[in-house]
């Protein structure tokens, strides 16, 4: 029987299911999903530039009546307000959004202003709501003002229990004066701080002429102003693009500037002079959203790992106001070198994208340009004005029948008191006999002894004839587009004066100045310049000697080691290593192993093949040239700019088929016109340089052919001057063949016997 019973009072749970394509409901209920996080919690409202829940902590702030004059609540009070009755998510996240309201470094015009610690520009936490406290600020004030004059829509909270507004009226360009940013689904927004005096200016100038074009809009439109100054360094052209459409990217760079320093070029340049020629750069400003401990981390990382030679030092002597002291290597330091080596190593130079997407009167989401963001703000603004025009008709028309209704009663004062003191129910004897209405005589009924003055009666003309003026105003406002334009106009203006480009919180933080051309530097330029003499060994050893010493001279090596290449270099020069596999690695002169010792394999440097030979080290030289030739007697020419390696694993140049290795490498002089090549048949062939191909990479062309045997070794030689040798023994003297007409042939002849006297190794050295 129980059994019988439970089937019949619980319904079956099988019973709810419902048959659907899965993908079908997983695409409406993430539809949903998406549309509430577009809509209801990461984009702005294009009205009041607010999300729901910023807005929802102003509103629980107004209602607690935190406003600037009166004392400061706690933070948790706040929070908890707004859980509770408007937004039904994490406290934490709650808090997160009142902070950033409150703090300076965050928006351009904070609407939070708090007492305790709020964070800081270094990228430290706020302390727990229990610790803080918060009230409105005046401009979080004028962004709810009118709010009781129906001139917004109110909406149910969540649970129904209270009533939450749909945006604030104020007239205040929250959107465009503190920014936004949050990233939806499927879309985002990211929107800068402007200053409010020149969004008003750019507004006026479309109210006076809907029709402005962009271009007369950003006359007076700059661009962004962040909250923690800095500059933007793009062009004109650029900001004005990024605006038009609506999409961009802004390049924000930090200030030098040295308040203390005598000279007005150097303060506007950041230069602290110490005396002596010492002098240190001063960093008063950082790119907004960069925090300062993490920039400063990342110049002492830059310091310690040796990538910024010629930066000393970096100290944070911060206060209130931002001050980083940057220690040069040396007083010879360029100081444009170092700030330009900071702006492309570290965050003192990054960018803020622009996507202004904003949800419009009708909660769509639009990508807008500036125009249209201003346009629309204008209609709402004009809206707000009629609504709020409309309800102080309905508030004069309730005051005007009361007003009415107290005249009717000074005019038959003695009558009135007589009916009142003599009848048990006087109100109906008074509505019938005087025509009033049911409003007018409960309020006459109400009003106290003291109110039968004469000076009363006169008030109430008065109050009657300036009511009645007052409609009369509102009502042609209301009908006259043109009236609310100027209307508008006047508010807007009297707005300006108390953002005013003089005030403290109005004047531009920001500059706006298109960046000189970039100063050009390599990671050479910011090594000091020294003397070196590279030394290389026949097994791979490799060292750098202070100074230039003799090449001739004695060099020690290991048992069995000799030496193969040594030459003068700058500790800023590179040096190209070639293996006789076809590579070329490239080493940096500063990276040498130090003169005392034997050096080290160059093989723990670089990722060179231990079965491929070393078969040439040269200098790097800018626009230079190099005589590649292989032993099957194929070649051309090289440029030594596009033979640089940026890895350790080198650049493959010479490509080789089986058997054949790279044989000569050579750096081409600039007044050479001819190629020299002979074999180990010990034939010679001498040819035009024009002949010979410029590739980057191949097998190159035939320089010589042979019947047996390869290449031996080629050359590059100045024709007039002939081709000169070494001779034998230790005399160190050198000959010249000055008639060379016999060689001279077309590239890939066998040749013929060189002159006499050339060196039997078949070499040119």
């Amino acid at each position: 029987m129980a059994d019988d019973l439970t089937e019949m009072t619980e319904p079956d749970p099988f019973d709810r299911l419902i048959d659907a394509p899965f993908d079908a409901a997983l695409s409406e209920r993430y539809l949903v999903y998406a549309l509430s996080t577009i809509t209801a919690r990461s984009l702005p409202d294009l009205r009041d530039g607010l999300k729901p829940v910023h807005r929802r902590l102003l509103w629980a702030m107004r209602m607690l009546k935190l406003d600037p004059q009166s004392g400061f609540k706690k933070s948790a009070r706040v929070v908890g307000d707004v859980i509770g009755k408007y937004h039904p998510h994490g406290d934490a996240s709650v808090y997160d959004a009142m902070v950033r309201l409150a703090q300076d470094f965050a928006l351009r015009y904070p609407l939070v202003e708090g007492q305790g610690n709020f964070g800081n520009i270094d990228g430290d936490n706020a302390a727990a709501y229990r610790y803080t406290e918060a009230r409105l600020t005046r401009t979080a004030i004028l962004l709810m003002q009118g709010l009781d004059e129906g001139t917004v829509d109110f909406v149910p909270t969540y649970n129904g229990e209270e009533e939450e507004p749909e945006i604030f009226p104020g007239l205040f360009p929250n959107l465009l004066a503190n920014g936004a940013s949050g990233i939806a689904v499927g879309m985002a927004t990211s929107i800068p701080s402007h200053n409010a005096a020149e969004i008003i200016d750019a507004t006026l100038k479309l109210i006076d002429n809907p029709k402005t074009e962009h271009a007369e809009l950003m006359e007076v439109f700059r661009g962004p102003d962040f909250a923690t100054g800095g500059l933007v360094v793009d062009s004109p052209e650029i900001i004005s693009h990024a605006y038009e459409t609506g999409r961009g990217s802004f390049r924000m760079r930090g200030r030098f500037h040295a308040a203390e320093a005598e000279k007005e070029e150097d303060r506007d340049a950041g230069i602290e002079r110490l005396g002596g020629g010492q002098w240190q750069l001063v960093i008063s400003e950082i790119p907004y959203q960069v925090q300062k401990g993490k920039l400063i981390e990342q110049i002492a990382t830059l310091i310690g790992d040796r990538k910024l030679p010629i930066l000393e030092d970096v100290r944070d002597e911060s206060d209130e106001q931002i001050r980083i002291v940057l220690v040069p290597k040396s007083r010879n330091v360029d100081p444009d070198l170092l700030k330009e080596s900071l702006y492309k190593l570290t965050d003192l130079e990054s960018r803020f994208s622009l996507n202004m997407n904003v949800l419009d009167a009708s909660r769509t989401p639009v990508v807008m340009g500036l125009g249209e963001v201003l346009r629309n703000w204008i209609v709402s603004q004009i809206d707000i004005l009629v609504r709020r025009s409309r309800y102080r008709l309905d508030q004069i028309a309730k005051r005007l029948e009361l007003v009415e209704g107290y005249i009717i009663a000074f005019l038959n004062l003695d009558r009135v008191i007589e009916i009142i003191r003599n009848e048990d129910e006087p109100k109906p004897i008074m509505m019938a006999e005087f025509g009033l209405t049911d409003r007018q005589t409960e309020a006459i009924l109400n009003m106290r002894l003291r109110s039968l003055r004469k000076l009363e009666e006169m008030q109430l003309k008065k109050e009657r004839d300036e009511l009645l003026a007052e409609r009369d105003e509102l009502e042609k406002l209301i009908e006259s587009p043109g009236r609310q334009r100027t209307r508008l106009k006047r508010d807007l203006n009297a707005l300006r004066k108390e953002y005013a480009e003089t005030t403290e919180l109005g004047k531009r933080r920001t500059t706006i100045a298109e960046a000189e051309p970039t100063v050009e530097f390599s990671m050479d330029a910011m090594i000091e310049k020294e003397p070196v003499t590279v030394i290389l060994s026949q097994r791979g050893w490799i060292r750098g000697m202070k100074g230039h010493v003799d090449l001739d001279g004695e060099f020690k090596f290991k048992e069995g080691d000799g030496p193969a290449y040594a030459l003068h270099a700058q500790t800023t020069d590179k040096l190209l290593i070639a293996s006789g596999d076809g590579r070329f690695y490239t080493l940096g002169c500063d990276k040498l192993p130090g003169g005392r010792g034997f050096g080290e394999p160059v093989r723990t440097s670089l990722d060179i093949d231990p079965n491929a030979p070393i078969v040439g080290l040269i200098l790097h030289r800018p626009k230079g040239q190099i005589l590649l030739a292989n032993s099957a007697g194929r070649g051309f020419a090289a440029g030594m700019d596009e033979l640089l390696a940026e890895t350790r694993k080198g650049r493959a140049v010479v490509n080789l088929k089986a058997g054949v290795t790279l044989k000569v490498v050579r750096e081409i002089p600039a007044d050479h016109d001819h190629v020299a090549v002979v074999g180990d048949n010990r034939k010679l062939v001498m040819f035009s340089l024009e002949e010979l191909p410029v590739m980057t990479r191949g097998q190159g062309v035939q320089l010589q052919r042979y019947r047996d045997g390869g290449l031996s070794d080629a050359t590059t030689l100045k024709l007039e001057d002939g081709l000169s040798w070494k001779m034998g023994g230790d005399s160190g003297r050198t000959r010249t063949e000055a008639d060379m007409w016999q060689w001279r042939v077309a590239r890939g002849a066998a040749g013929r016997l060189p002159p006499q006297g050339f060196p039997r190794d078949n070499t040119f050295d």
